[in-house]
Formats: C-alpha cells, structure tokens, sequence
C-alpha cells in the first residue's frame, strides 16, 4: 500500500489536488480500514475528469493496485471487473476469453468504476453510456461494510452514476456478449444541411459514429468517423467522400494515435475507441465540455451551437456529436430519453474556457441540456437539479448511504450535492 503523498494533478494538468493524503490500497481490508479512520474520502480513477470531482480534505484513495482477472459468467452473459481496472485491460482480458463490451469511450485509457460513476460513454444509436452495460457494484460504504446493489434493486438505478458519493467501488459486474469483429471509416465533407435534415439516418448509418467539426465551415462537417460490426465497411455517406488517409480528429493531430481507419475488419476493442490505449488520447493539454440534449431536439440544438462558430474558434479544437440510448440511471446524462452529446475539446485557459462555457450553456439551455459530470460546465445547483428529474431521489440516497458526509467534497457542494 501506498505510503501518504502529494495527490498531484489531473490529466488535463488544470487541476492540482489539495487533498493532503493519498492512498493506492492492495487488499479489500486496507480499504475499509483507511476509510474508517477518515474524516473525508474521495476515490480518482484514471484522473481524466477536468474538475475537482476526486479531491478530498483528508484523504484520496485508488482502486487499481487492488489487481484481480476479468471473471466472465457466461451463463448470464456477464464479467465482474475490478473498478480500477482501464477498459484497455479489460477489453484485452475478455476478448481472450471470447467475449466483449458492447460500446467503449473514445479513450480506453479510463478506469472502469471512474468511467461509470460519471456517465460517460461512447456512440451509437443502440448503445447506452457505459454505465448502462453495470448489471451490479460493489461499493464500500463508510462503515467499512462492503453492499453489492444489483439490477432491479430499490437503490440501484441511483448507485451506478453517483459521482462517488455513496462510496468506494471494488467491483463492477457488466453485460458482455460475444466477440465480434469491425471496421471503421472517416468520410470528409459531410454538408451540415444533409446531416441536419435527417440527422437519424446519419447518425443511424453505422454501429456508431461520430460528427468532428470545428463550426468553421458553415457548409460542411469536416470528419465522420463511423464503426461497424462486420467485415464490410459502410459506403460513402451521400455528399461526402471517403478520407484517403488515416487522420487524427484534432487538426494535425498524429494518425499513429488513433484506432485503424481503413476499413480492414479487426477486433472490436481495436475499433471501438478513436484512441489506442498506448498513446496520449486526444491532445493532453486541453480542457472538454459535453452537454446531453434530447435526440428529438438536436438538429435545433446543432444549429444553436453552429451560431455560435467565431466564438469558438479561438479556444476550440474540435467538437464531437455524438448518439447515446436512454436508459434509467437518475444522474445519467441519458436518463429517460435518447440522446445526443454535443462535445469540446479546448485549449488549456481555463479562465478563457470558464468564461465561454456559459455562453454555450445558454445556447442549449432551451433544449434541457445536461452537463457531462467529468467535463467543465458552470451551471448553478438549481438549474443542474432542474434538468435530472430524479435528482431529489438521489440526494435521500445520498443520505441514506453516507449521513456523516464522508464521501462528500467541495465539488459536490458546488453542485448542489
């Protein structure tokens, strides 16, 4: 076990940690001593949130040094999965095994538990955020007692997106299914009127596929990058062309970096996310922003943003638009409707990026957006309460599991939490 040290910074690098002690336990029992003996506990995964979500005043533990395989269960089509285990390694241990995930994020590079304590997933019509696949969670309340909560029980659809305050996760069982094989594609030049004329067809023409634009052109959609089960790729969406060459979604970005582009079928966990896990994902030193809107809504909520274009230029480097399914997970983003993600990713002024975010905010605040919990956003309690309609059942929650607040922190205050 770790000795107590300096928690350090997050991903990003916006973001020092205060906490004045950090712990990596090996053992179960570790844990639960470490978190009985603190005033204040706050879990970090993989550190790729852009705010304080993981900081703590007393103390910030891991979960990855507490090590263990991927147990698939066939007979449900299920694997338990260490929390602090990366998605790389997971999706590594159950394609050897014959199995996979159904969606993955765009960077494998997160941890299980971290991904799903905040809502965050990957695209396509069929599938849900990756919280969506949890069928149960072992969380170590403040007590030291280890509760698993499974599908179907009373505080289940609270306790899976739940930001680490009910507790600290040991476990996670998912819903996996065979393993499949895919293609992936970029088509350039997409005209926007296309994409938003029949935005469901578009974002319907693959297993999953992600809109890159930088809201620059006002004609056209720079890069969409769509995945497929199988061994065909799709053809050349109507009025764009097939990229020549591999890309990166960042302008300039190095093509190495990413997952295959070319068509050639490969493994799944090889194609589902944009980035490989043996790169630094995206571009590192960037801040990101996601709000959800409903699908229904979009096209709407696209041309808001798309109004918005030379206000964005000079911190942006490029949005993605994404589809996630509905699913019933009271803070998910995609709780009770169908979804599109509407994504930035900026460059590292914070001070430039707080000060534009509202402005984005407002944009899509007719269109009852709700902000990704791991990105910067800086809507008020009230107005983030008013978007999750089973927001005063989570706080009851909350307090059922964690009266003394210990897994409380002044990121969650700020949130109204």
């Amino acid at each position: 076990m770790s000795t107590p040290s300096a928690a350090g910074r997050n991903w990003a690098g916006n973001v020092t940690f205060r906490a004045p002690r950090f712990a990596a336990p090996t053992t179960l029992d570790q844990l639960a001593e470490l978190v009985r003996g603190a005033r204040s506990v706050r879990a970090v995964g993989s550190r790729h949130t852009f705010s304080a979500l993981a900081d703590s005043d007393d103390l910030m533990v891991s979960v990855e040094e507490m090590t263990g395989a991927v147990t698939v269960h066939a007979e449900r089509g299920t694997a338990s999965v260490p929390a602090g285990m990366r998605y790389a390694e997971a999706a590594r241990e159950l394609d050897a095994a014959g199995w996979a995930l159904g969606a993955m994020a765009s960077l494998p590079h997160i941890t299980v538990a971290g991904a799903i304590a905040t809502g965050t997933h990957g695209s396509g019509d069929a599938a849900g955020s990756l919280s969506d696949a949890v069928v149960a969670l072992d969380i170590l309340r403040t007590d030291g007692e280890l509760v698993t909560v499974h599908r179907g029980d009373a505080d289940f659809a609270g306790a899976v997106v739940a930001l680490g305050a009910l507790g600290v996760v040991t476990r996670v069982e998912l819903t996996v299914e065979p393993s499949y094989r895919m293609t992936q594609v970029v088509d350039r030049g997409l005209p926007w009127d296309a994409a938003l004329d029949d935005l469901d067809a578009v974002m319907g023409s693959a297993d999953s596929v992600s809109l890159f634009t930088r809201w620059a052109d006002p004609e056209r959609i720079e890069q969409v990058w769509r995945k497929t089960r199988g061994e065909v790729a799709p053809a050349a969406l109507p009025g764009a062309h097939r990229a020549g060459e591999a890309g990166h979604p960042l302008p300039g970005g190095p093509a190495e970096n990413c997952t295959d582009q070319t068509g050639a079928a490969g493994p799944w966990f090889e194609r589902l996310p944009h980035f490989r896990a043996e790169f630094t994902p995206s571009h590192g030193e960037e801040l990101q922003s996601e709000f959800f809107v409903p699908r229904q809504r979009a096209a709407e909520a696209l041309q808001a943003v798309r109004a918005l274009g030379p206000q964005l230029q000079a911190l942006l480097y490029v949005s993605e638009i994404r589809s996630i399914r509905a699913d019933d997970l009271w803070l998910s983003g995609a709780y009770g409707r169908d979804t599109i993600g509407i994504h930035f990713t900026c460059r590292r002024d914070e001070p430039a990026v707080r000060a534009l975010v509202p402005t984005i905010e407002a944009a899509l605040a007719p269109f009852d957006a709700r902000p990704h919990w791991g990105k910067v956003f800086t809507a008020d309690p009230v107005t983030i309460a008013s978007r999750y309609p089973r927001w005063a059942e989570f706080v009851d929650l909350r307090e059922r599991w964690d009266p003394r607040g210990v897994f409380r922190n002044a990121q969650l205050a700020a949130w109204g939490l």
